[in-house]
């Protein structure tokens, strides 16, 4: 009987924060996802032993581990979370008040408490000196503890004794307590590499790996490449180092055999990213196999690689060299990435497999074994789901195990089920589009490629010349190395948002200087100055006078919604790549007896927006318990309303209506809605398809409104 082998490869990756002349970590996330997520990835498989896995390890971040697991990381963020309250500086407080409410909603509202103070800190309006009102040096010391216990993995917080008292005592923290989780911070760390090993050992899980830093490996090779998969593309001075991309490739797999027994077989290239040159160099250096993404199968092939291409390995041949190459399904990879944690477990995981069983229903017919890599993220997801993706990752593999047809295994034992097919050629391009947009072309990515090429240069005229220990050299090509990561270039340009991109430019910036300061030579006035430009933020601007549009679909004239609250969303507020943005911006009013809504869509949504759903959800702030929703079909475009439940429904009125045409706008009777004269309300919206939610708006919480009569409404 033909059988599905599921291959699963979880990348686990954070940016190299340290640096290396000071030895100070910049930023604490590798902590935090040691914390969270690394050892409870690999632990739950003890469930589950059918269940085989790969996790791909990126060097760099093993590394930092291993300094945090052994006490050794300087960590300014860690310092300042165990420093006594009452013994912080007023810079101090400041800084613990604008980087300790880093989290999602779900991570930070898990312990009520951590909620609590986050909702004291946006009341104030993220204001430091606003905020110091409320904040008490035991408010502060709560803060402190529980924006690291936020952190604790999920069986950590119910499972370990001292752990779980300090979740169970929820506020009035002590400095005792402050101490006790800096203790436990390093007990966790210690069990992250430990697990690894001892699972890679019993042959449950194999351990691939990426080039050391996370480097865009055809990028480094040459840069130029990125004109055949974006032809036109602005582009910088031509770095084309591929003996960097080399040593990049070799220590990694020595490293990383090293640290876990043997050496990996298996490349995940950072960011799915692929060329003739680099596959060549992964083949010359050991590498038995590679994954990307099936839009550069699709760009390879020549037409739109379906499943019968996606669900099989390759054989790549050029020049004596070869290197299998797999091609992960982007739609079913993404689908635990950026949607299933706004569904149920049980509704995700039966999603999940019945899609695999139907793409794969034709395929076993014929006769033949089926190759399904899924290939994603291990660690940035789950934070969205609920309890850390735990009951989604349980309920998955149970269904799994509990299949006959199925099979979960490491890819390399995959490969070793399924005949590849031979591949002459791939063509250039990463897992986003099958190009290399994100990290080159946009005017900050190109200037960041400058300094680094100028950087590069000074190395090679400074070795040349001659006169400077080694140990000078070696320090400053490392430097190099880290600068050659793919993490910098991710947030300069339009594609990403982030609190912390002014820290990532910066750090880049610390990393070329001390190439400079390694040879003995100042560094440019250039590092001085941001590469990053200033980024648009969310916006939000309330209402300024009554509305009272005709519904119909249609923007009839500048003055219909003049004086409208407006809510605007930011496609870059967010670090996870790959979520589509359907909805631009939200427009909202009252003439005191109704709200008018009125949502515009992204100029490319129109096609996408056929066979959805779209979701309000409303409550009164004053009575949270009078929820009312109202469900529209979306079709052909129009707006059909298929369910509505107001929370105070008056007979023969029409509490409702919407059209759809242009924009979608939407009457509801705020009486019906439970909402008194001048009442605030609470909104959500959200598009949906075929169960699956796609967009929404605020993507967490509930966005405010007033329908109160403001100041300077004209007479």
């Amino acid at each position: 009987m033909p059988h599905i082998y599921l291959c699963f490869l979880w990348h686990m990756h954070q940016p190299f924060y340290k640096d290396l002349i000071s030895g100070e970590y910049k930023m604490p996330w590798t902590r935090l996802h040691a914390l969270k997520d690394y050892c409870g990835m690999v632990r739950i498989l003890e469930e589950f032993p059918q269940i085989g896995q790969t996790f791909n390890l990126v060097p760099s971040l093993v590394a930092q581990i291993e300094e945090y697991a052994a006490g050794e990381a300087v960590d300014p963020f860690l310092r300042l979370a165990l420093k006594p309250a009452e013994s912080l500086t007023q810079a101090e407080q400041a800084f613990l008040l604008t980087n300790f409410f880093h989290g999602t909603h779900r991570l930070i509202f898990r312990l009520p408490r951590y909620g609590e103070l986050y909702e004291a800190w946006r009341a104030a309006d993220r204001n430091v000196q606003r905020a110091a009102h409320f904040f008490s040096a035991a408010a502060l010391r709560d803060l402190q503890v529980l924006s690291q216990l936020a952190w604790f993995d999920e069986e950590c917080l119910t499972g370990d004794v001292e752990i779980r008292e300090l979740v169970d005592k929820g506020r009035g923290y002590s400095p005792e307590d402050q101490a006790l989780v800096g203790r436990k911070q390093v007990e966790a760390l210690g069990r992250v590499l430990p697990v690894y090993r001892e699972f890679a050992a019993r042959g449950q899980i194999e351990i691939s790996t990426t080039p050391f830093y996370h480097p865009i490996l055809p990028l480094v090779c040459d840069s130029s490449i990125a004109a055949v998969s974006h032809p036109y593309v602005a582009l910088p001075g031509r770095f084309r180092y591929p003996g960097d991309a080399r040593a990049q490739l070799e220590r990694a797999r020595e490293f990383i055999g090293a640290r876990f027994g043997a050496p990996p077989a298996g490349l995940w290239p950072s960011e799915g990213s692929v060329s003739d040159e680099a596959l060549g160099i992964a083949a010359e250096a050991g590498y038995q196999w590679a994954g990307t993404d099936n839009g550069v199968l699709s760009r390879t092939l020549g037409w739109t690689a379906g499943i019968e291409e996606t669900y099989r390995p390759y054989l790549w041949r050029q020049d004596g060299r070869e290197i299998r190459v797999v091609f992960r399904d982007h739609f079913l990879s993404d689908l635990i990435g950026f949607v299933y944690a706004r569904t149920g477990a049980v509704e995700a995981a039966r999603d999940f497999l019945d899609r695999i069983r139907e793409n794969c229903r034709g395929l076993l017919a014929g006769g033949r074994d089926v190759f399904v890599p899924i290939i994603l993220d291990g660690e940035n997801a789950w934070e969205h789901y609920e309890r850390n993706g735990r009951p989604f990752l349980r309920e998955l593999y149970r269904r799994i195990s509990e299949d006959p047809t199925i099979r979960a295994t490491p890819v390399s034992e995959g490969l070793r089920r399924v005949e590849p097919q031979p591949l002459e050629r791939i063509f250039p391009g990463s897992w986003i589009g099958a190009n290399f947009d994100v990290w080159i072309g946009h005017e900050e990515d190109n200037k960041a490629w400058e300094y680094l090429l100028r950087a590069r240069q000074t190395y090679d005229q400074a070795g040349q010349a001659g006169g400077l220990p080694p140990d000078a050299l070696a320090l400053a090509y490392e430097e190099l190395l880290i600068a050659e990561g793919s993490d910098w270039c991710w947030w300069y340009g339009p594609e990403h948002q982030s609190e912390s991109r002014p820290e990532f430019d910066e750090l880049y910036r610390a990393h070329l200087a001390n190439v400079y300061r390694a040879l003995r030579l100042p560094p440019p006035e250039e590092l001085s100055r941001p590469i990053l430009k200033v980024a648009v933020a969310e916006f939000h601007a309330p209402a300024t006078g009554p509305v009272r549009p005709v519904i119909d679909g249609e923007v009839t004239s500048y003055f219909e919604w003049l004086g409208a609250g407006l809510y605007r969303v930011d496609p870059r507020s967010g670090a996870m790549h790959g979520k589509r943005y359907l909805i631009r911006e939200l427009r909202y009013g009252s003439d005191g007896m109704n709200l008018y809504l009125r949502v515009d869509f992204e100029a490319q949504a129109e096609e996408a927006l056929d066979g959805m759903a779209a979701h309000f959800q409303i409550q009164p702030v004053a009575d949270s318990s009078l929820t009312s929703l109202c469900r529209l079909a979306l079709w052909g475009g129009q707006a059909e309303v298929k369910e509505t439940r107001l929370a105070r429904p008056r007979s023969g009125e029409d509490g409702a209506e919407f059209a759809l045409r242009k924009v979608l706008e939407g009457r509801l009777s705020l009486a019906a809605l439970g909402v008194g004269p001048g009442g605030a309300l609470r909104l959500q919206l959200s598009l949906w398809r075929e169960g699956l939610p796609m967009d929404a708006i605020p993507h967490q919480g509930w966005l405010e409104i007033s329908t109160a009569e403001p100041t300077d409404w004209p007479l």
